[in-house]
């Protein structure tokens, strides 16, 4: 083998078996999960010069997730490279495999000719793009060590682009969740007229041995009858489901009272009151109500001297479709108004602003059935926006008057911010909401729940079918991940909402376009 710098090195420690593989790492798959580097068993590991250049660019963003992994990854790497020998020879890691850091001869000048390196400049002849860069640098190992080469990306173009040059590339699925087929919303469990009666007015039920194997405790199920007859329940473990414990209607301090309009609806709101539920995941389509219970039901147990929260925080990541939110002019409040204003919107339905009184109609008297409409209207999803009341877009109208839901942000009682100010962070007694969670790594989620507090609850909810990270899917975003590692924890409950309730045309939308 010839002396050349890097992976080439005769003093290589990589491992040449017939089981080993040799797997060269992105850019990507390193800030998705920096313990990336340990999870690869006992392979060969090796990364692309280009990738530290790549991570060099990074590690100065200061206030993002990417800029922390990166200078994570930095850390990792000092600790296991201290020197320029182990730089060019690799190291061997903890669970059994190796690390080598490569250096592309191929593309240094004079380097010696490769029928695959001309095969991979005559396909993607730019080399100045560093992803083309790290595919020749796989293509370069692929040709120099025996082992099946695998480039790991979450960068589906990238894959496509090294599988047609000749190389094998596939997703990070260290913390993907299995593939299944989609799982209902919940589970029905077949009982005679005479059980459900005695479930009605005892308030739990034992199931058989069979069907509590397969449930998963806080599950939340239907009892139907041949009859058709039907009562919700959750299952508490040791083969017993219990009835759902919620009230008649939650409501905001000032606010409309709000109830749940349909089944999933009312398997949401017994988790959400639900002291001993310290997490909550909820998967839902657009509509289906999940932004606007969860802050109804926060605000509902925040409302006296005696409530188990001192307030109720909401948070979501601000990942936007286009330039970053330090483009945009303004200050700080001004900026994320955009992010944030879905929550504004949510309180404003819960806690509705009375418009001023015109001295002319001071004596009329709205009708008692108007009234009774009001206070007796079910709100399970975000409705139309609320009538023009003369108030501006800061609260305050021509008169001066707030906004009653703006007295609980003034007070502190609800906190609304985006998720990249939550680091570092020590939440205590907190009905702490974070939405969009679908959008977030499994790093990041971890990092927001590792945040709470003894006293506090964090209900993570959003729909794995609306991503804009390009670097997480369906079965790798934290939101999915959460539930999977935490099904069958006695402090997690799980809801799935799968029927819309803001209009027809919403849920016509959510399923057909």
């Amino acid at each position: 083998m010839e002396n050349t710098r890097g992976a080439a090195a005769p003093t290589s420690r990589m491992r040449v078996t017939a089981k080993v593989k040799t797997f060269v790492l992105d850019t990507n798959v390193l800030l998705h999960d920096p313990q990336s580097i340990f999870k690869f068993e006992d392979n060969n590991l090796a990364i692309p010069v280009e990738v530290l250049e790549e991570l060099d660019a990074i590690k100065g963003e200061q206030s993002t997730e990417r800029g922390r992994s990166a200078r994570r990854v930095h850390r990792i790497l000092q600790e296991l490279l201290p020197d320029s020998r182990s730089m060019h020879e690799g190291v061997e890691l903890p669970n059994g495999g190796t690390l080598s850091i490569i250096i592309n001869p191929y593309l240094m000048d004079g380097g010696r000719k490769s029928p695959a390196m001309d095969r991979l400049k005559a396909i993607l002849p730019d080399l100045s793009k560093k992803d083309n860069r790290i595919i020749a640098a796989a293509i370069f190992v692929q040709e120099r060590f025996p082992p099946p080469t695998i480039l790991v990306t979450k960068d589906v173009n990238v894959q496509l682009k090294a599988r047609a040059v000749g190389l094998e590339s596939e997703d990070y699925l260290n913390d993907k969740v299995p593939e299944t087929d989609e799982e209902a919303s919940y589970a029905e469990i077949a009982v005679n007229i005479y059980e459900l009666q005695r479930f009605a007015s005892e308030g739990m039920f034992e199931v058989e041995p069979e069907t509590a194997k397969i449930l998963s405790l806080n599950e939340y199920v239907l009892l139907r009858s041949d009859e058709g007859k039907t009562m919700p329940a959750r299952y508490y473990g040791d083969g017993l489901v219990r009835r759902l414990k919620i009230p008649d209607f939650v409501k905001a301090p000032g606010g409309v009272p709000v109830r749940a309009r349909n089944l999933e609806q009312q398997f949401f709101m017994d988790a959400l009151l639900d002291d001993s539920i310290h997490m909550l995941t909820c998967f839902g389509k657009a509509g289906t109500g999940k932004t606007i219970l969860s802050v109804a039901c926060a605000l509902h147990q925040t409302h006296d001297d005696h409530s188990r929260y001192d307030g109720v925080s909401i948070s979501r990541p601000v990942m936007a479709l286009g330039k970053d939110i330090g483009f945009l002019p303004g200050t700080l409040e001004e900026k994320m108004k955009p992010w944030l204003q879905p929550y504004h919107d949510a309180l404003e339905v819960l806690i509705p602003s009375k418009p001023p009184k015109d001295p002319q109609f001071a004596s009329k008297k709205v009708s008692k059935k108007k009234n009774k409409h009001r206070d007796d209207q079910f709100i399970g999803a975000a409705p139309p926006p609320p009538a023009h009341n003369g108030h501006n877009g800061n609260g305050n109208g021509p008169n001066g008057l707030v906004k009653p839901y703006e007295r609980l942000l003034k007070s502190g009682l609800v906190e609304i911010e985006a998720l990249a100010f939550i680091r570092g962070r020590s939440i205590a007694r907190r009905f702490f909401i974070l939405d969009e969670a679908q959008q977030l790594t499994p790093h990041e989620v971890k990092t927001v729940i590792t945040r709470i507090s003894e006293g506090s609850k964090i209900v993570l909810i959003g729909d794995p079918a609306q991503i804009d990270n390009p670097y997480v899917d369906a079965r790798s975003n934290g939101l999915v991940y959460c539930h999977n590692r935490m099904k069958g924890q006695a402090i997690h409950a799980h809801v799935k909402l799968t029927k819309g309730e803001r209009s027809k045309l919403a849920e016509l939308a959510a399923d057909l376009l």
